[in-house]
């Protein structure tokens, strides 16, 4: 039996500049961890032919199945605001793009799979638990209905990778509606292609905005159109608690799905300033930096469009500004209208903003878990007892302020209280990825070759949005000895 992907590659046929021909380097013994089943059927492959030895060596890179046309991408990027620009994929691989069951286009990546010309010294190899931290959190990103980047399946390659010390060695099978970055124009921005530029923005325009296509202003459009995606999908960070941990360029995709999860986290305890990744010493990163700095990317994004905008560079700048100028709002209309949903209210009131911003500091003085406090509003919303989310806050006093102010808010809507509970819910998750979690999970694999942790979690994280009673332990955030204060680059 032969694993078959119908591949189609349209990135690969661009201009060899665009990226270099390089396969997967072979690993000695590839074994299946985890194969996403659900995933590989959407994608139109057959889980059972993937799940066989041969299905292993592929997603390993020991084999390149037929069809494939391996690349690793070039790309620059402002890595904590310096720019570099030579990055690339350094150990990632695309193997080829396949259309999906729903005619999405869909790239094969795998993660860990070996040098390639941009490795700039590094093995190209990963360990295993970024390997099981990309799966984790990827997974339960689209769970909770971030878009995301998603992982098809995870394998210990039979060799070790020496970081600090020597670790099992690992690939992820990541998929993407691309692996396009804002880095990507970048990299032909600092070499003043301006052909390039434009037949990559026509390529990004073709794949992820296609009604687009036409305009009479395409380029124009399609900066306002990044704008708009990244404005949403940072608005739905913060509405769940999430810290990318490593908002550079080329962390940053132009489809607007979440992509690279390194240093990554969900917050416990609410903080504005809270930062987990080793390497973010100035929070420039911070959960609540990240609508700026995502600005900030954006900003760099349109200095590459600039070429295409026009020929009267004044006028170019006018209007790249006049697009980046619609961020602000773009951003605050999705993040207040998330703020009014996790709070169970269903209208636009005057000041809703300030109610929100009332009880996310009484959650900071407080140190409130911040899914917690939220997922219990929806009980409370739902019962009227508010006693439950009290318990959360070690000192109460901002929330026993607050409190009135949401149920007077409440009484102005129609909804009854199990409606409001009901939407609440569907909105505020149970289960989140929560750091000391994965961490133990890690932590059974590296040391014991256990896999049932991480299988458990998986399963947990499947359904954040759902009351699972078998597993009421791990929606509790950690005890304080469990607290991870720090994550780290897989790199």
């Amino acid at each position: 039996m032969t694993v078959h992907f119908p591949f189609q590659n349209s990135y690969a046929a661009l201009p060899d500049n665009f990226f270099a021909r390089v396969a997967p380097t072979p690993v000695a013994a590839p074994r299946l961890i985890k194969l996403n089943r659900p995933l590989a059927v959407e994608l139109g492959l057959d889980p059972d032919q993937l799940e066989t030895p041969e299905g292993a060596e592929i997603l390993a890179g020991k084999t390149v199945p037929a069809g494939a046309d391996p690349i690793a991408m070039a790309y620059a990027g402002h890595q904590f605001g310096q720019f570099v620009p030579q990055l690339g994929d350094g150990r990632a691989i695309l193997l080829g793009e396949v259309v999906d069951i729903n005619g999405v286009r869909r790239d094969i990546q795998l993660k860990g799979s070996g040098p390639t010309p941009f490795s700039r010294r590094g093995d190209g190899r990963a360990a295993l638990g970024p390997v099981l931290r990309e799966y984790i959190v990827s997974e339960a990103m689209h769970a909770l209905g971030i878009p995301t980047t998603r992982s098809l399946a995870a394998v210990v390659t039979g060799e070790q990778v020496f970081r600090e010390t020597a670790l099992p060695g690992a690939v992820l099978t990541r998929i993407a509606t691309s692996h396009i970055r804002v880095g990507t124009f970048q990299y032909f921005a600092a070499r003043r292609d301006i052909e390039a530029i434009r037949r990559l923005a026509d390529h990004v325009i073709a794949r992820h905005y296609p009604e687009l296509t036409g305009r009479e202003r395409p380029y124009h459009a399609l900066l306002e159109a990044v704008i708009a995606r990244q404005a949403a999908l940072v608005a739905r960070w913060l509405d769940i608690g999430f810290i990318h941990g490593v908002m550079n360029t080329d962390n940053t995709s132009v489809s607007g799905e979440t992509i690279d999860y390194g240093p990554c986290a969900f917050m416990d305890a609410y903080n504005p300033a809270t930062v987990f990744s080793s390497i973010d010493e100035m929070g420039r990163y911070a959960f609540a930096n990240q609508p700026r700095i995502a600005l900030w990317n954006l900003t760099r994004f349109a200095e590459c469009l600039l070429p295409l905008f026009s020929d009267d560079q004044a006028q170019a700048i006018k209007d790249a500004e006049g697009a980046l100028d619609s961020f602000a709002e773009a951003f605050s209309n999705a993040y207040q209208a998330g703020l009014r949903r996790k709070l169970g209210l269903f209208t636009a009131g005057e000041d809703d903003p300030a109610l929100a911003q009332a009880l996310l500091e009484a959650m900071t003085s407080g140190q409130a878990d911040f899914t917690l406090t939220f997922r219990r509003l929806g009980e409370a919303a739902g019962d009227g007892n508010d006693a439950p989310v009290r318990t959360l806050f070690q000192d109460p006093a901002g929330f026993d302020e607050w409190v009135p102010r949401w149920r007077q808010r409440l009484a102005l809507e129609p909804q009854t209280p199990d409606q409001r509970r009901s939407a609440m819910h569907a909105t505020n998750p149970a289960y989140i990825p929560r750091n000391h979690r994965i961490e133990a999970v890690i932590s059974a694999a590296i040391q014991n070759d256990d896999f049932a942790p991480f299988e458990e979690l998986i399963t947990v994280l499947a359904h954040p949005y759902r009351d699972q009673p078998v597993y009421a332990a791990y929606a509790e955030p950690p005890q304080p000895e469990e607290r991870v204060l720090q994550t780290f680059c897989g790199t």
